[in-house]
């Protein structure tokens, strides 16, 4: 007992001399947790903070988490980032959800020459001639290939509809691409329609749609507007499919659309708690998820948030040091490290390369279908 005593109180008087008021790594969060955007960047939050109880502390240093609200909104996500390096003195950034949101953040990380991570803001734009802004998820033209690789080689589909919130740097972007690389496979995109953020009425669109008779509507959007376009699809009795990307990956889209978003598929990242064949790091990610949230299933934004935190860890690890620009070179460098989502490297462009999903919904429930590789 007496040595068992003596080993706690080394261990405690090292722990003190390492968590020092000036030993503290300090990693910044920015998201959106309240706002349009509130239940996707919260998942995120809860995966970030599952990895940092997992992984408190690197180099022997505590890590502190601070988390900054950006409210869904640009200018605000412009100064939660200025906050978190001016007033928090942060070494590195984690966030977030919304390439719109990303952009505005990502000019106050790069002239402080702070490192971030992005968890979901998949647009080009977000890290384009950007030194310091990386990201834990693919890119929208590998997405937007991807669904359109999908829907004709897999689903034989030849016509296509695009519905494009004109307001949103994502949904623009991510039509794009679904546009060019379903013609260069020989598609036709018979129709292209818009909106904007906060509309609530799509018949006009949806009506004209119909008119043009698609095997497949590609529908960028996010979950609360999407689910809304799917339920009035159906109630004009439209037969066609729709596919959306990885925003409309949010177990409330089943809540939100019921028995209108059956049949519904989109592209997401390389992890659903559904899926069979599971990385040891999915796995574990699962089990611990569902003991902290016991009453709520993981999705994609879970698994980046929490991916992001891990990438950021394993940089200041192999920098052996917390300088932003150390952690910056080392985040350069990221070679097939394990994730959630999948075996990772950083790109050139500072893009997370992995494979891509396909989720359905089947019977109410999110299906994992499996992976696609675009051909374009």
């Amino acid at each position: 007992m007496r040595k068992l005593l003596t080993g706690m109180m080394i261990c405690l008087l090292a722990a003190g001399a390492s968590y020092g008021a000036d030993d503290v790594i300090k990693i910044g969060f920015f998201n959106c947790l309240t706002g349009q955007n509130a239940f996707g960047g919260q998942l995120e939050l809860e995966g970030a903070e599952l990895a940092h109880a997992e992984i408190p502390e690197v180099l022997g240093k505590k890590i502190e988490l601070i988390v900054v609200d950006n409210k869904s909104d640009k200018v605000e996500a412009a100064n939660a980032v200025t906050r978190l390096i001016d007033r928090d003195k942060v070494n590195a950034i984690i966030g977030t959800y919304g390439s719109s949101l990303a952009i505005a953040g990502g000019e106050v990380a790069e002239t402080a020459g702070i490192p971030v991570m992005g968890t979901s803001c998949t647009n080009p734009l977000v890290t384009l001639h950007k030194r310091f802004y990386f990201r834990a998820c693919f890119i929208d033209p590998f997405q937007g290939s991807g669904a359109a690789t999908y829907a004709i080689r897999s689903l034989g589909f030849k016509k296509a509809a695009i519905l494009t919130d004109v307001a949103n740097d994502y949904s623009v972007g991510l039509s794009s691409f679904f546009k060019q690389a379903f013609s260069k496979l020989g598609g036709q995109v018979v129709s292209e329609m818009r909106y904007q953020s906060g509309d609530q009425d799509f018949t006009a669109q949806l009506t004209e749609i119909i008119s043009k008779k698609p095997d497949i509507v590609f529908l960028p959007a996010y979950f609360s507007e999407g689910a809304i376009i799917l339920k009035q699809a159906k109630e004009l009795g439209a037969t066609f499919r729709f596919m959306g990307g990885d925003a409309m990956d949010n177990p409330e889209v089943v809540t939100l659309g019921g028995e209108a978003v059956e049949g519904f598929m989109h592209t997401t990242f390389a992890y659903d708690p559904s899926m069979k064949d599971m990385n040891p790091v999915a796995q574990n990610f699962t089990e611990k998820w569902k003991k902290a949230h016991p009453n709520k299933d993981p999705n994609v934004n879970a698994a980046l948030g929490y991916d992001a935190y891990i990438l950021i860890a394993d940089a200041i690890r192999r920098a052996g040091s917390a300088d932003p620009a150390h952690i910056r070179d080392a985040l350069e460098q990221t070679k097939d490290v394990p994730t959630v989502t999948g075996i990772t490297t950083m790109n050139a462009t500072h893009d997370a390369e992995k494979e891509l999903g396909i989720v359905e919904i089947r019977n109410g429930k999110k299906l994992f279908i499996g992976t696609i590789k675009p051909e374009v």
